[in-house]
């Protein structure tokens, strides 16, 4: 039987998933499905991960040949995790390591990172996909609520799972390298709360500049990120439905300033026209900012997995973009509201996730046929 043996990851061939701080010694995983991908020709294969947090433990899952292996809860400081022994050693296995959990920003001492890995084998090339879509959103697109019992209502890391998650299902059906960038709570001009400080694009910029604490900082969550190492043919913008349900909120107060935020609704319960028209313009906003980021992709503002009561707004704001910028390359695609697969937490459940994901392989294959 062969010795098992530790390699760092610049001693193997692999392929990183989601925004890196360009350090591989160790790769810290920042957002939802961010991971490591190798091809191992071995009987065994080792994974030495670091991880910490006070409130938020990260969790993280295996994929093995294309399919969900193994979910596990990150233990504090350094451990060595199997993900597979006994298995045919001449046969190329490929491995997928991927974090479940979101960049936690209410926790500064949340991180989770790989070190090595280690195997009896040999570790082959991973080629780069040809196809690439970024995925940018709200809990939705972290994957809350699609994974435990419907009836849970506890707001923890364990409930979010990226393996169930409709951009990673989109991934795994058209062999695509995703990205994921997206928050619980956070939306276009503020968080389900009305708190402006809880909106997507003034942070979008940065490697993951959500995150706060001296050791994110250290990692360099808050440095601005260089969009030029990636660019996806699709972007996905599924942003809104934290603005919506701000509208049926009470005002946030800025307990310095005293200052308030709130978008409101009328009398009879509609939404104010001054605060639906603030929220087309941030979302007009995003899109200009988003093109001076990729100026080739494909920019899809998704909208609909938790209601459409904002989808004329988000049409308004595509319909101005593409007015004020000459812009043909960007649209507006409504997902269906999959009612009878709603999650814990009343959020999408798995089959909703599945749902958005078939309707979003459909446009790309259509844009591709």
């Amino acid at each position: 039987m062969s010795e098992v043996k530790r390699y760092t990851l610049p001693e193997v061939p692999h392929l990183v998933h989601g925004r890196t701080n360009g350090s591989l010694t160790p790769l810290t995983l920042f957002w939802t499905a961010a991971g490591l991908e190798l091809n191992v020709r071995g009987s065994e294969l080792w994974v030495e991960f670091t991880a910490d947090w006070d409130i938020h433990e990260p969790w993280y899952s295996f994929m093995v040949n294309g399919e969900f292996f193994s979910r596990r809860m990150a233990q504090k400081g350094t451990e060595h995790v199997c993900v597979f022994r006994g298995m045919d050693p001449e046969k190329v296995k490929n491995v997928r390591i991927f974090k479940d959990t979101q960049a936690m920003n209410a926790d500064p001492e949340s991180v989770l990172q790989i070190n090595a890995v280690e195997t009896d084998g040999e570790f082959l090339p991973v080629p780069e996909r040809n196809l690439k879509i970024e995925f940018i959103g709200d809990s939705i697109t972290s994957g809350e609520g699609d994974i435990g019992a419907k009836a849970e209502t506890d707001w923890i890391s364990m409930f979010f799972g990226a393996e169930n998650n409709y951009a990673v299902m989109v991934s795994r059906a058209l062999n695509a390298d995703i990205r994921v960038s997206s928050q619980s709570g956070w939306g276009v001009c503020c968080g389900w709360n009305n708190d402006p400080n809880s909106a997507i694009p003034p942070i979008y910029g940065q490697l993951c500049g959500l995150l706060s604490g001296e050791k994110n900082i250290a990692l360099g969550a808050k440095e601005s990120y260089d969009f030029t190492k990636w660019q996806p043919n699709y972007v996905f913008i599924n942003l809104g439905t934290n603005d919506c349900g701000a509208f049926s909120q009470p005002a946030w107060t800025d307990e310095t300033t005293g200052e308030t935020f709130q978008n409101r609704r009328t009398e009879d319960g509609k939404l104010n026209p001054e605060d639906e028209a603030r929220f087309a313009h941030g979302a007009t906003a995003f899109l200009k900012q988003l093109r001076g980021y990729y100026p080739n992709a494909r920019l899809v503002w998704i909208y609909g997995m938790l209601g459409l009561e904002l989808a004329p707004a988000l049409q308004k704001a595509i319909d101005d973009y593409k007015a004020e910028t000459g812009d043909t390359n960007a649209e507006f695609l409504s997902l269906t509201d999959d009612l009878k697969n709603r999650g814990c937490r009343d959020h999408p459940g798995v089959g909703a996730h599945r749902t958005a994901a078939n309707e979003l392989i459909a446009y790309i294959k259509k844009q591709n046929a």
